[in-house]
Formats: C-alpha cells, sequence, structure tokens
C-alpha cells in the first residue's frame, strides 16, 4: 500500500523568530512543533536529563510560553506517548485491506509499522523508552487501548493465516509479540537515512518469518 508520509508532531516552519525568547513564533500548531522539539532532546538526552528550560532555549521560546500549552514537562512526555501509538495502529489499520491474503496483510503491517517508526524516529524512541512512566492515569489507558489496537490487528492476521493455511498451526500471541518485537526494536540500531530504508528491513524480517531459514 501507497502511504504519505506520516508526520512526526510538527507545524510548518515558524517564522523567524526574534533574537529575545519570548511568545511562540506564529506558526500552524505551536503546541505539535513543541511536541517535535521535545521528541528530539527527550531521545537524544533522555527523559530524566532534559528540561523545559533546555526545551524553550532550543525554540528560542521562553519557558512561559511553553506553558501556554502543556503544564509540565510530564506532559508533554505522555501527549508524544499517546501521538506515537494513535499514528502507529491508524497507519496499518490503513495499510491492512481486508481483500488481501494474510500473508499480504502481514507484510503491508509490518512495512507500515517500519515506515511510521522511520518517519518518527525520535517519537518512537521516546515511546519506547517512557511508556510505562506515564502519569495519567487516564491517558495510560488510552495508550494501553491503542497498544492493544495495534497489537489485535496483527494477531487477527496470523490468527487468519492459519485458520485458512496460510501459516502453519502457531500462536497468534506469540507470534505477534515476535513480530512485534523485531520491528520496534529496530531502534537500538536503526537510524533513518542510513543504509537499508526501515522498509527494507521489515520486507526482509517478513521474508524471514514466512519463509524461515528452511532453503
Amino acid at each position: 500500500m501507497t502511504k504519505e508520509k506520516e508526520a512526526a508532531p510538527r507545524a510548518s516552519r515558524p517564522r523567524k523568530a526574534s533574537a529575545r525568547p519570548g511568545r511562540p513564533p506564529l506558526m500552524e500548531d505551536p503546541r505539535a512543533e513543541i511536541l517535535r522539539k521535545a521528541a528530539e532532546l527527550f531521545a537524544r538526552k533522555g527523559y530524566v536529563e532534559s528540561s523545559l528550560n533546555e526545551l524553550a532555549r532550543a525554540m528560542n521560546y521562553s519557558k512561559g510560553a511553553i506553558y501556554n500549552y502543556f503544564s509540565s514537562k510530564q506532559e508533554i512526555y505522555d501527549a508524544i506517548i499517546i501521538f506515537t501509538l494513535t499514528g502507529l495502529y491508524e497507519t496499518a489499520a490503513k495499510a491492512v485491506k481486508d481483500e488481501d491474503p494474510p500473508v499480504e496483510r502481514l507484510r503491508h503491517y509490518m512495512m507500515a509499522h517500519a515506515r511510521f517508526l522511520a518517519d518518527n524516529y525520535d517519537c518512537f524512541v521516546t515511546m519506547l523508552v517512557g511508556f510505562s512512566g506515564m502519569a495519567n492515569t487516564e491517558l495510560k489507558d488510552d495508550a494501553l487501548a491503542l497498544r492493544d489496537a495495534h497489537e489485535g490487528l496483527l494477531r487477527q492476521i496470523i490468527t487468519e493465516g492459519v485458520a485458512d493455511g496460510s501459516f502453519r498451526e502457531v500462536s497468534a500471541a506469540m507470534t505477534g509479540r515476535a513480530v512485534l518485537s523485531l520491528l520496534s526494536w529496530m531502534v537500538r540500531w536503526f537510524k533513518p537515512g542510513g543504509g537499508k530504508s526501515a522498509e527494507d528491513v521489515a520486507q526482509e524480517y517478513h521474508d524471514l518469518l514466512v519463509r524461515g531459514l528452511l532453503p
């Protein structure tokens, strides 16, 4: 499936900011721009070592300007996680077509997951490192529901593939966890713009899963 590039939380480039930090420069979505820049900071330094002061300096904002949109660093962190899980599920769900056979649906799912990871790399790193640290109980419930929906879609593909003989008898839960581990933990070694694309890697993973190691 062709898919337009999923955008990380971002807006159009801000107009040239004044030399003195203050109110956010005019842009379509200052809140999304804060999330994008915060994800870059968290992915590079980690949540604990990052500060709102540092984020404000990177954006040429005042700290008070950030408080117009978020009440705390934790709230920014939680919002990045929700954005990432929402985009991940929606991207995969749009890629998977009911009329395709299970092998193709699995490939489309894996390619979509990898593509979203590459297009939203900093957000993805932030999510994987900090998901268990969400403070807002209601948002954490939302995050768990999104995670389960994304994994549930994968398990459905595997279950239907077993049922129609496309796949051998396997546990959909265990196989699904293996697929997601392969895809998501690419962030430990994969960097966008390197050698192979994320979709190339996903294709190789798919071939390995479907064909196994036998010649």
